[in-house]
């Protein structure tokens, strides 16, 4: 089965992976802008997210499968840059080792790819499984149960974007919450490869975040792309293109030669 994707603009592909519990609306703004530059853009829903399809196995060897997949079906050559936020990130680093041949460059923001336990999304898994669907009468409903388990306005408002009204009216999620439920250690799942993506890499973090440590940046990322670049986004949080986009557009702009 084929991702969902969205295209825009005309020159050297840039293919965009959202995060977990994202879409590829996340990125629409800064698509716009790198299309306008002069780049072939296709923003993408990774499988059990946004419009793309619905399957019970999840895990970084199967993305990067579905990221083949589509690139021979948009029939993208080895010009093209890959970008991934967060476990986007991870499929890009994953898709970049497995197939160096088929890519120009790499672009991971805020990941690294060592492996994460997952702890800290207890608390938005709790939430999301626990807003009562079948009975849900509104979306103010819906961000009350999350607000249960979630106190952070702003993430809940980003999980709610998943919530859509049916064709019977009655309210779903649009990523398959079950599959992802089931494989959140295999979404922490370490990268790693027995050689080295060698083409350049680009990696944005967040000032504020943690999700990419000084032993990542001096060891974990080397290691895995050794003509990598690190890139720190000051007062930015795990959302870097979301709470500092003017910044991320710059960065990858004069990445990728936009």
């Amino acid at each position: 089965m084929l991702l969902h994707f969205r295209e825009q603009g005309q020159g050297t592909p840039l293919v965009i992976l959202h995060g977990l519990f994202g879409t590829l609306d996340n990125w629409q703004t800064l698509a716009r802008r790198w299309a306008d530059a002069g780049h072939r853009v296709i923003s993408v829903d990774l499988r059990n997210h946004g419009r793309s399809f619905h399957s019970p196995e999840h895990s970084y060897d199967l993305m990067s499968q579905d990221v083949s997949a589509l690139f021979d079906h948009l029939g993208l050559g080895p010009d093209t840059t890959l970008m991934g936020h967060s476990m986007g990130g991870k499929v890009a680093m994953r898709f970049a080792l497995d197939h160096p041949d088929r890519l120009a460059r790499l672009i991971v923001v805020d990941i690294a790819p060592r492996l994460s336990d997952m702890a800290h999304q207890d608390d938005i898994v709790a939430g999301l499984n626990a807003v009562p669907l079948a009975s849900l009468e509104n979306r103010q409903q819906a961000d009350e149960a999350l607000a249960q388990h979630i106190r952070w306005p702003d993430v809940r408002q980003f999980l709610l974007k998943n919530l859509y009204r049916q064709e019977d009216n009655a309210f779903a999620w649009r990523q398959n919450l079950p599959a992802l439920t089931q494989h959140m250690a295999a979404i922490g799942a370490e990268i790693s490869a027995p050689q080295p993506f060698l083409k350049p890499a680009l990696f944005i973090r967040g000032g504020k975040s943690d999700y990419i440590s000084p032993d990542d940046k001096l060891h974990g990322i080397p290691a895995l792309f050794p003509n990598s670049q690190v890139e720190t986004v000051l007062d930015a949080g795990h959302w870097v293109h979301a709470e500092k986009p003017e910044e991320v557009f710059g960065l990858v702009a004069a990445f990728i030669g936009a």
